[in-house]
């Protein structure tokens, strides 16, 4: 698959407070990705970075082959990571020429997006007239209006009344339908359950989990390990037929249980192969047992 951002060992300190804490993943063209987690788990943090908006400590990142500079790769990515900001006594359609001439982009295709956003009809309307709702999906146009590889969504409910919240959802599946990747981040379950194929789970700026939402979903649960002798480990588990999928994901790796297993049983099995563990957790096979883990300890 072709990666549309690649994250390695991202940190960012705010003095003390360590919001992004030596966080990796990689997201490839054609998903829908979530980052899960409680308010204050980092994930504004980790958009902000990648963004160019805030600096990073340690750690890097590339959009897509990483040939060119953040600041070019920008222009192919759409975001909205704060309000709607938008002129209150300007129409739909003259707040969008004016970020059309802001983004050096064509205005031919605010048409389109007004339809895509389902405010076509109300294209002639002030800003000011619209709902909370309305002005979330005018913000949306707006981000996709220089045809982006991916879009960016902070909270893209947030505030919203189930009505605007399915609207919002609705957009989203409908636009990542048309192939545009798509980055979302939500202290929501239900919101990454039903719109999102793959997700990372943060807590404290740490990934407990990344990872596609169905194999998070699996029956028999899996395991995140860490050894010193990470290849050894991973040629093991690849032999094993209790594992089936099996993910690097910076100095982790995860492994997903084909059938049942527990800690002490896999710690043994290693153990007798020569494979001393430095990190051992498994996890449950519910998203939302995980997901109120960890928000129950956060």
């Amino acid at each position: 698959m072709q990666p549309i951002l690649t994250i390695n060992n991202l940190t960012k300190r705010f003095g003390s407070l360590t919001a992004v804490d030596d966080l990796s993943f990689t997201i490839e063209k054609g998903n829908v990705y979530g980052i899960l987690g409680p308010n204050g788990s980092g994930k504004s943090t980790t958009l902000g970075i990648v963004l160019n908006v805030v600096n990073k400590t340690s750690g890097n990142f590339h959009w897509f082959d990483g040939s060119d500079s953040t600041h070019n790769a920008l222009k192919k990515v759409g975001a909205i990571i704060e309000r709607p900001n938008f002129y209150p006594y300007m129409t739909a359609v003259q707040n969008l020429n004016l970020v059309c001439k802001i983004k050096e982009v064509s205005p031919d295709k605010i048409e389109e997006k007004l339809e895509l956003v389902g405010l076509s009809e109300r294209k002639d309307s002030k800003f000011s007239a619209y709902s909370l709702g309305m002005k979330q999906r005018l913000a949306i146009a707006s981000a996709l209006l220089n045809d982006p590889e991916i879009l960016i969504l902070d909270e893209p409910t947030n505030g919203l009344d189930p009505q605007g919240i399915h609207q919002i959802r609705e957009i989203i599946k409908k636009i990542a339908s048309q192939g545009t990747t798509i980055l979302l981040a939500s202290h929501l379950l239900d919101e990454v359950e039903k719109v999102c194929s793959h997700v990372v789970i943060l807590r404290k700026g740490v990934s407990l989990y990344s990872g596609s939402v169905d194999a998070m979903n699996a029956s028999h649960g899996f395991f995140t390990l860490q050894s010193k002798d990470i290849d050894l480990l991973q040629s093991t588990l690849e032999n094993h037929p209790s594992f089936g999928v099996l993910k690097r994901e910076g100095a982790s790796i995860v492994a997903y249980l084909q059938e049942p297993m527990d800690a002490t049983e896999l710690n043994k099995l290693l153990f007798d192969k020569g494979i001393t563990l430095s990190h051992l957790v498994k996890r449950k096979e519910s998203l939302e047992e995980q997901f109120l883990e960890l928000t129950k300890n956060n």
